[in-house]
Order: C-alpha cells, then sequence, then structure tokens
C-alpha cells in the first residue's frame, strides 16, 4: 500500500521492488528527492510503520545511459563495501536491498538505510571540518577486509587532461609529464575511492560547526585497494576547488596529524596529488554545476577552473 500522490515520482516497478523488501505493515508514504550526486539520482523514501510511525529509506537509481554502463560493476562493489562496513565503526549505511542488472526496476538500484545529517560545503566552520574528514578517512584506511576489493583504477590519463583556458601551459605541460611516469610502489589500503565532503554527512547542532561531528560516509560505488595517498589527493583536490587551493594543500599535513601514513618520498606524494588535480579537469563543469544547485552559486564553471589552475601550478611548486 502506498500514499501515490506523495510518491508519485519513483518509478512503478521501483516501488514494487521497494515494497517487497519493507516490513510486514509497512508501506511507502512519501518520497523526497535528495541532491548533490552527479552518477545517479537519489530518493528519501518515508516509510510508514505498523504501529503509527516512520522510518527512512534511500533508493539509489543509475538512469543516466552513460552510468547505467557501468551499474552492476559499481553496485556490486558499493553492495560489497556496506556489506564489509557493517560492524567496523565506520558510519556508512546499512544495506536493504539490491537490484544491479535492473532485472526487478526500470533501472539498476540500491536499496540502503538512511543516515542522519547533511552534507556542509560551506566555507564556515572548514576548519573543523578538515580535521574531521581527516579522521574518518584514517578510520577508512584502517578497514582490514578480508577479500581486498579490485585494484584502483585510475581516473585520468596524460591525453585526456583538459589544460583550463588561459592556464600557464608550461606549468600543465610539466604537470602531466608527472603523471606519465609510471605509478610508484605503495602499501595497499581500503579506500572508499571518492572520499570527499559532497560524500560526508554531517549532524552540526545549534550551537554551531565547532562541535559538528561525521553522522556518515556515503557512496561507496568506487572503492577500491591502492595507497592511502590516492584517496588523500582526491579529498584534497576538492577541497581546493571548493574552497581554494590554500585548503587542498593542508589537507594532506591533517591527515597525517590523525594519524595517518602517507607515501614517505616527496616525489610519490606529489604524483598522487598531481594524478587527482589533473583528473579533476576533465568534470569541472559538472562539479560546478552540482555544488550550485547546493547553494554554492558562485562557483561557476570557470570560478572553479580558476581554482584548479592555481592548485595545480601550487602543486608543481612543491618539493618532488
Amino acid at each position: 500500500m502506498t500514499d501515490h500522490d506523495e510518491v508519485g515520482d519513483v518509478r512503478p516497478l521501483a516501488l514494487a521492488w521497494v515494497s517487497r523488501h519493507l516490513e510486514v505493515g509497512e508501506r511507502v508514504v512519501r518520497a523526497e528527492a535528495l541532491y548533490g550526486g552527479i552518477t545517479a539520482e537519489m530518493r528519501r523514501l518515508t516509510i510508514g510503520t505498523r504501529d503509527g510511525g516512520t522510518r527512512e529509506l534511500v533508493l539509489r537509481t543509475f538512469v543516466d545511459p552513460f552510468y547505467v554502463g557501468y551499474a552492476e560493476d559499481w553496485l556490486s562493489r558499493e553492495t560489497g563495501a556496506l556489506n564489509l562496513l557493517a560492524g567496523t565503526g565506520v558510519p556508512a549505511p546499512g544495506l536493504v536491498a539490491v537490484d544491479p542488472a535492473a532485472a526487478h526496476c526500470e533501472y539498476p538500484s540500491l536499496l540502503m538505510t538512511h543516515l542522519e545529517g547533511r552534507t556542509v560545503l560551506d566555507d564556515e566552520g572548514l576548519e573543523t571540518r578538515l580535521s574531521l574528514l581527516a579522521r574518518q578517512l584514517v578510520a577508512i584506511h584502517a578497514v582490514r577486509p578480508i577479500e581486498r576489493p579490485r585494484e584502483y583504477v585510475a581516473l585520468t590519463t596524460p591525453e585526456s587532461v583538459v589544460v583550463p583556458e588561459g592556464a600557464d601551459e608550461g606549468v600543465w605541460a610539466a604537470a602531466i609529464d608527472v603523471i606519465r611516469r609510471p605509478a610508484p610502489p605503495y602499501e595497499g589500503r581500503f579506500l572508499h575511492r571518492d572520499f570527499q565532503p559532497g560524500n560526508v554527512l554531517f549532524d552540526v547542532p545549534p550551537t554551531g560547526a565547532a562541535d559538528a561531528r561525521i553522522s556518515g560516509v556515503v557512496d561507496w560505488a568506487a572503492t577500491s585497494w591502492g595507497p592511502a595517498d590516492l584517496d588523500v589527493a582526491h579529498c584534497a583536490t576538492t577541497l581546493a576547488l571548493l574552497h581554494g587551493p590554500a585548503w587542498g594543500l593542508r589537507f594532506a599535513d591533517a591527515y597525517e596529524e590523525a594519524g595517518g601514513a602517507l607515501a614517505a618520498d616527496a616525489s610519490e606524494r606529489k604524483y598522487w596529488l598531481v594524478r587527482d588535480g589533473l583528473a579533476a579537469s576533465e568534470e569541472v563543469g559538472e562539479v560546478a554545476q552540482v555544488w550550485r544547485k547546493a547553494g554554492r552559486t558562485e562557483l561557476t564553471t570557470r570560478v572553479v577552473e580558476e581554482r584548479l589552475d592555481a592548485y595545480v601550478t601550487a602543486l608543481m611548486e612543491t618539493p618532488g
């Protein structure tokens, strides 16, 4: 049983599939679109319970034809990650059901528990959140799976880098030369692979940002095995584009201060930071659009490109 006026934007087959995974006497009473993701639609589902109360689940649906092609692999990895993380202390959603090949739903889908909190992309309170992000990433890297996820996949190649308009071509050419080198050897870690503020939920009490805490980490579809430096580099790049290059440059230090271990050699650290920074050049427009929808209206594609250029330039000026 459902309240159709409130859940009309949930596709019929998906709604029926969700309903089959509810407890006896429960029903979907409301659906609300969640914003912030690039690859999939997200909806918060309010479930009416037998005792007259409610609980919430989240439905993740891959609809875009480009991403549908990857959905089965991504959802299989996310399922494995959520099962692995249950009971570890890492605040990840709980798995309810998955339909990776769209055998039951219109599109590949994942049903999971809802975590309290919200993404916070504002500049205010960033000092506190930086330390929280670093400590949470150290905890993720401390997970020791019995069965390793697949090895990480590089997100860019020297040939696919998009040099921003007006950037110093010499600097960018030198940066591209950095990632032409073979990847340095590394001690493998369990990686989120897309750990960044858009995939972290915060509980920010009325007392303010100083008392904020992380309430959840979401989007485990890219879970991989690889160097801790790679997760650190990805979060650093996002911080640089979202808040300014200086914040990206600070994140590696925050990670080490939280107890994390990075490559001992400066040139190896630089390799991973530059690699992820260059990877961002291919999706600046999409990222800027997501952030504007989330309220950061000043972050036009051009502004984000300029921040990326400044960040890559700063990386190339560091030793290594």
